[in-house]
């Protein structure tokens, strides 16, 4: 059902990712695909030596690769993401605290991320609101699960996740925005 996901075990893979910019080139190329330095630079607003920097160090990590196929000329350097998705689980990396220490950094740059890209959707002007419409959505629910059930819940709503962004893209001339869904199922208490 999902498509091939890198399980990252190696710290200092997670430490390369584990950098704001890393992390949404990574966004951009999984959203836009394959693009050149300075096409991922005005995605970003960042400056192409700034891009060019990072994308080496996300491919010393096997997190990015060259696309020469894509190369009109010698000069031209495309990249694309070796996976379209990483996970990592936090007993990975439990035996050593400076692996914990960078487990824990990228579990907060990406709550940031998640809450972040929030929060600019509500400072959006009211012109972006009407174009969406009803469309935008916030849910939360207090349940009351075993472990095990939690674990069904979550491959249940990867399912659906997976089947809408797996599926084939109407070709019916409508504009299709990224749209950036999260959700997070966690043991908490009121």
């Amino acid at each position: 059902m999902e498509k091939q996901i890198r399980q990252v075990t190696d710290s200092r893979v997670l430490a390369a990712m584990s950098h704001p910019l890393r992390r949404r080139l990574m966004d951009v190329l999984k959203v836009y695909g394959a693009s050149t330095a300075s096409m991922l630079a005005e995605r970003t607003d960042q400056a192409v030596a700034n891009v060019s920097h990072h994308l080496k160090v996300l491919a010393a990590s096997e997190l990015v690769q060259e696309a020469p196929e894509l190369a009109r000329d010698r000069r031209e350097r495309w990249w694309r993401l070796v996976a379209p998705g990483v996970r990592w689980s936090a007993a990975d990396f439990a035996a050593d605290p400076a692996a914990q220490a960078v487990q824990q950094a990228a579990v907060s740059l990406n709550l940031d991320r998640h809450a972040g890209l929030v929060r600019d959707w509500h400072a959006a002007g009211d012109d972006a609101h009407e174009a969406w419409g009803e469309g935008p959505f916030s849910t939360d629910r207090w349940l009351r699960l075993t472990p095990e059930e939690l674990a069904a819940l979550s491959e249940e709503l990867n399912g659906v996740l997976a089947r809408w962004a797996d599926r084939e893209v109407p070709d019916d001339g409508r504009q299709r925005d990224p749209v950036f869904l999260f959700a997070y199922g966690i043991p908490a208490r009121p």
